[in-house]
């Protein structure tokens, strides 16, 4: 049974900084696409940054580009999301999600609906 499980959620200052983690078990993911996504009250899941297999190739959400960096560690199988200068819009609760399917370029990954398997979240809230 495959598990995803985030860390590293908190509640910070705006212009702070936080990392998130993902850990996963129960099968191992290096061929498949990893990401992030968030959800505020009331509103929709929406995207923030994927990964390819490799690491190579990532993607981001226009509101946390340059701010927001994801990475991956296929051998420890997790995936990281390093967030710097946020802001009280970052609030929300943060999943990380794997993609059997892979990388097929950026606008696949920006799709929910390609990823199989989700975490339980990690509530992120920045005080202004």
């Amino acid at each position: 049974q495959v598990q995803l499980v985030e860390s590293g959620g908190g509640l910070v200052q705006a212009g702070g900084s936080l990392r998130l983690s993902c850990a996963a078990s129960g099968r191992t993911f290096p061929n498949y696409l990893m990401g992030w996504f968030r959800q505020a009250p009331g509103k929709e899941r929406e995207f923030v940054a994927a990964i390819s297999a490799s690491g190579g190739i990532t993607s981001y959400a226009d509101s946390v580009k340059g701010r927001f960096t994801i990475s991956r560690d296929n051998a420890k199988n997790t995936i990281s999301l390093q967030m710097n200068n946020l802001k009280p819009e970052d609030t929300a609760a943060y999943f990380c999600a794997v993609g059997a399917s892979g990388w097929r370029g950026e606008l696949f990954s920006r799709n929910i609906g390609v990823y199989d398997y989700w975490g339980q979240g990690t509530q992120v809230t920045v005080s202004s």
